[in-house]
């Protein structure tokens, strides 16, 4: 296969190019829109999205909503700092997390954290990760939003001025380590525009966790292992996903997540069902699309395989191009920055 080294995927970004912040006005972000069949670039402002869709396109957006998932405390009976990332919790109530110093954070290691809670490592989970069992004074997912912080990625630098900067404004279940930052762009008067030209929006559940902002590190890329993230597709988001295909319309990704469930879920006649599972989908070049007609999405980290996907729906010398332009028009990168419209 083409483009299988993971230096295949690196790309020059001058550090100022990363957004620290969010912008004043969601909508207000750049819009670099790639035409893949022409193509072409052409550079425009989110408000203007409605421009670019057609009648009987439908939207299909992540409502996954963050969880303050990074908790931070000593290990029992020392000096030494803990940190924990919450990932997904466990049928038995213990929690599926990330840990920091991960060589001292053995099962049977205690953190104590703030507002009396401790977490007890229980045992060792895929890839590194622990399971943890949380002892509260009440029960811990009502004292969670007291305790925790919202996982900013290591690359911004600046703690948000309002956690509600970190989540779509349709975030609706909780669940999240990490926000589907390609939603981070709409609001209430771009909805209205949408759905004034005839375009339609359905949701799914994606629980971001370190399958979307693991980085790759296989030098061959095709050796990587994507972990597993619980998704959900209800019965509405369904019907509207076939309805739509069978009329002749686009289905439209917005963020790699949304597309990774569509393309999870859809069956061999090209049809969705109702349905929640793991997905570990891994999409790099050479894959090939059965559900998702183009994509909305931000500008993503180096050797990542978030720019791997993007590469497989729009060609990788079309996408490694795109990146060069917007570096060199100074477009916002990563989490807060500007967006890209794959059509």
């Amino acid at each position: 296969m083409e483009y299988s080294s993971l230096s295949d995927y690196d790309y020059h970004l001058p550090p100022e190019l990363i957004a620290q912040e969010p912008l004043a006005e969601r909508d207000s972000s750049r819009m670099l829109v790639m035409n893949r069949q022409a193509e072409t670039i052409e550079h425009s402002i989110f408000k203007r999205l409605p421009g670019y869709l057609q009648k009987g396109d439908l939207l299909i957006l992540n409502n996954t909503r963050v969880i303050p998932a990074r908790l931070y405390g000593l290990i029992a009976g020392k000096t030494t700092a803990a940190e924990i990332l919450l990932l997904h919790k466990l049928p038995d109530g213990d929690w599926v997390a990330m840990a920091k110093p991960g060589r001292k954070l053995k099962p049977g290691t205690t953190v104590q954290l703030d507002l009396g809670v401790e977490a007890l490592i229980t045992g060792y989970a895929d890839k590194g990760l622990r399971t943890v069992r949380f002892s509260a004074p009440e029960p811990f997912e009502e004292i969670l939003p007291r305790l925790g912080k919202v996982p900013l990625p290591p690359y911004i630098k600046k703690e948000v001025e309002d956690p509600e900067q970190y989540q779509t404004i349709y975030a609706a279940e909780n669940g999240s380590a990490a926000a589907p930052t390609a939603g981070f762009h709409f609001t209430g008067r771009v909805f209205e525009a949408l759905q004034e030209k005839g375009v339609s929006r359905a949701f799914i559940t994606l629980h971001i966790g370190p399958g979307t902002f693991q980085p790759v590190k296989s030098q061959d890329i095709r050796k990587h292992v994507m972990h597993q993230e619980f998704y959900r597709i209800s019965t509405e988001t369904a019907s509207k996903i076939n309805q739509a295909k069978t009329a002749g319309g686009r289905i439209i990704a917005v963020g790699s997540t949304a597309c990774r469930v569509l393309e999870t879920a859809v069956d061999v006649t090209g049809m969705i069902n109702a349905q929640e599972g793991w997905t570990g989908l891994y999409i790099y070049p050479g894959y090939s699309f059965r559900l998702v007609n183009a994509m909305l999405t931000n500008f993503h980290l180096p050797r990542s395989s978030l720019i791997m996907l993007v590469s497989a729906l729009a060609g990788y010398g079309q996408i490694m191009n795109a990146y060069r332009v917007a570096v060199e028009k100074k477009y916002r990168f990563y989490s807060f920055g500007d967006c890209m419209l794959i059509l």
